[in-house]
């Protein structure tokens, strides 16, 4: 849009061909109007929005403006932890600029970025970077929300639970089955209560429904997995035909494996599969080998959960970062 300003205002999309079995990457406002959304097949989108213009993706445009505003980032601080080529968390606590003022920082970035690439900038402002990214996604598109220390308890309260990292589906389905919707619904529930209901996401459950969360922006960062996937033009009817394809996945995998640096050690391997339905299912095991076989092992385990013609395989493995050392712990 920004590049071809005839764009404007009519819905357009990002992704694949419909014809391809293409998914839907992003979409402009105009076209979520009409229920399109990411990760959705370009058929669909299609058949929601039949005037919506689907684009290839141009990485290197995308990469090229990521590199300049990380550059913008960089002038107020060097605490800068990327999510994506669009995201990334910034610690301003000990920047000078402003008087130290995280609000005028933020102001300044979304302006110098409209400046200098004519992109919009949506930022949140908060003490930690758990309501930071809330904060970042309230006033989409082109807006700035702050969270000041003393608003936290009032904003976190009203929360839905379907807000907290980590909760997904399956979490947010138990949570309102036991009458959990709203942080304030999680407050009435004891921390060692919600580590029995869900292990120690039960923990993070209690911190988060009370404002809390002591992650530090992490500069540095590094792999926690490594992994390919495909998307077939035609579903895969069964099993057979979904460990057909599992050699060339493999192969892949070990190539991009091949190109990681010393510092890491392949641990648990993983299957992901997409059914044609777009239900998914991730299978992964401890202990388990990086051998066609244990692929092959995890590959019927994860189909058996579904047991319908799939469209994606993904195969991947779990990296230990050597690098972070190791900690004896102390017994008592």
């Amino acid at each position: 849009m920004r590049d071809d300003p005839s764009l404007a205002n009519r819905p357009i999309a990002v992704g694949g061909l419909a014809d391809r079995r293409g998914v839907i990457a992003t979409c402009n406002y105009e076209a979520r109007a009409y229920g399109v959304r990411s990760a959705m097949a370009s058929g669909h989108a299609l058949k929601l929005c039949p005037d919506l213009l689907i684009l290839r993706p141009r990485m290197d445009a995308y990469k090229e403006a990521s590199r300049e505003i990380h550059g913008i980032f960089r002038t107020y601080t060097d605490l800068i932890e990327p999510l994506s080529l669009d995201e990334a968390y910034l610690d301003v606590s000990r920047s000078e600029h402003f008087g130290g003022s995280a609000t005028r920082i933020a102001q300044d970035i979304r302006r110098r970025v409209w400046q200098q690439l004519r992109i919009t900038v949506s930022a949140g402002v908060a003490p930690n970077k758990f309501l930071a990214k809330i904060a970042s996604d309230w006033n989409k598109p082109d807006g700035l929300f702050v969270i000041t220390p003393d608003q936290v308890d009032d904003f976190v309260v009203a929360l839905p639970v379907t807000k907290l990292h980590g909760v997904g589906r399956v979490t947010a389905e138990k949570l309102k089955r036991m009458g959990i919707q709203t942080c304030a619904d999680l407050r009435t529930w004891r921390r060692l209560e919600l580590v029995r209901e869900f292990g120690s996401f039960g923990e993070r459950l209690w911190s988060l429904a009370h404002g809390v969360d002591d992650r530090e922006v992490q500069v540095e960062s590094r792999r926690q997995s490594v992994s390919v996937e495909n998307t077939y033009d035609r579903d895969l009817p069964d099993l057979a035909a979904c460990l057909e394809q599992l050699p060339e996945l493999l192969d892949q995998l070990a190539r991009r494996m091949a190109r990681l640096d010393e510092g890491y050690r392949p641990s648990k391997p993983f299957v992901k599969l997409k059914f044609h339905d777009f239900t998914q299912t991730t299978l992964e095991q401890a202990g388990a080998g990086l051998e066609l076989d244990d692929y092959a092992d995890l590959l019927a385990g994860a189909f058996a959960r579904g047991k319908r013609p799939v469209r994606l395989i993904g195969v991947g493995v779990r990296l230990v970062d050597l690098r972070g050392g190791f900690e004896q712990l102390r017994l008592f």
